[in-house]
């Protein structure tokens, strides 16, 4: 099993809160991918926090029932790991011959993570030289315990299925975003349930990785005690609603400015970090997946706070699909951007 590092033939896996996405896709980086097979399921929240034996039985089913909808040969598979259960930093040490740094590195990387080596899962990958100094090189280094790893490693193996790679998710979402080729650089952000990824790629490598706490469900938490409504009628505001200065007197916006300055606060702090850390990086765009993407005028509230450009994301910019595929995927297509980055891994 494989951290970070590219695989064979295999499918992605990616299980969110309230569904499960499956991307198998064929083709490579250069000439670009073709969608084979996919599968958009929902689930119940508690079925992924049941750490019962029979949770994870129940677990293990759905993933195999999407599998089969999918129409999926393989047994390998490639799966996301949440941001909050991972570790992940880019470290520059000097440059070396490939071969004698990544010798030298295998017995260093226990200086980069936050937990004894003999208690995690650990892997890095040589992001090449610094854009600051020549003489440095760039490595990311990623790290899960081992106690989280095997269990999952353990539920989805019972299924008959072979673990081939894991990844922290917010790599995965990062290739599928990002936009290729960009001189200056883009920062992806997904605005998830309960935390909000962020990664900051320039020059087609990450450069910054950060996970800060809190996401959709703090805003709707929030427009719940502000509007006395029910949590999932505050929701259905949101995400019908955005943040419209003329829908319902403008009081989603209003009652939500708090959070909502705190996560343009948090991403303005990474603006600034970055620029600190490379002299000639600008901050080109800024590119909404997750529910950023799903909010109206959530793009225009953030391009307004961090005045840099922002648009919502398009995680099937480099996939090829046909027409049918195209129509059945349209309600939900802005969720794959986990799935997808994850299936084109695999030349990495």
């Amino acid at each position: 099993m494989n951290l970070l590092h590219g695989v064979g033939d295999f499918f992605s896996l990616d299980i969110g809160t309230y569904s499960m996405r499956i991307v198998q896709l064929s083709g490579d980086y250069k000439n670009g991918w073709t969608l084979q097979k996919y599968a958009f399921i929902p689930i119940d929240p508690k079925l992924t926090t049941d750490t019962s034996d029979l949770g994870r039985r129940r677990l293990g089913e759905a993933i195999m029932g999407a599998v089969n909808q999918a129409g999926i040969k393989t047994k390998n598979v490639a799966i996301g790991l949440p941001a909050g259960k991972t570790f992940t930093s880019i470290v520059e040490t000097d440059t070396l011959p490939e071969r004698e740094l990544a010798k030298a590195f295998k017995y260093e990387i226990d200086k980069y993570i936050p937990m004894p080596l003999n208690e995690a899962k650990a892997s890095y990958i040589i992001l090449g030289p610094s854009p600051n100094d020549p003489m440095k090189t760039e490595i990311l280094v990623s790290s899960v315990s081992k106690e989280y790893a095997e269990s999952t490693l353990e539920t989805i193996e019972k299924t008959g299925l072979n673990v081939v790679a894991m990844e922290p998710e917010p790599l995965a979402m990062a290739r599928s975003l990002a936009i290729h080729g960009a001189m200056d650089a883009t920062m992806v952000v997904d605005f998830g349930e309960k935390s909000t990824d962020i990664v900051i790629v320039y020059k087609d490598q990450p450069r910054l990785v950060r996970s800060v706490s809190g996401g959709i469900d703090t805003l709707v938490k929030t427009l719940s005690v502000g509007l006395e409504v029910r949590e999932d009628q505050a929701r259905q505001f949101i995400l019908r609603f955005g943040l419209a200065e003329d829908k319902i007197e403008g009081q989603v916006l209003k009652i939500l400015s708090a959070p909502l300055d705190t996560y343009a606060g948090e991403l303005a702090k990474s603006v600034r970090f970055f620029q600190s850390n490379y002299i000639n990086g600008r901050i080109g765009g800024i590119v909404l997946s997750g529910y950023a993407s799903m909010i109206p005028y959530f793009s225009e509230y953030i391009e307004a706070k961090i005045n840099i450009p922002t648009m919502n994301g398009n995680p099937w910019q480099s996939v090829r699909t046909t027409l049918e595929q195209q129509q059945a995927l349209l309600p939900v297509a802005s969720e794959f951007a986990v799935a997808i980055g994850l299936s084109e891994r695999s030349n990495d």
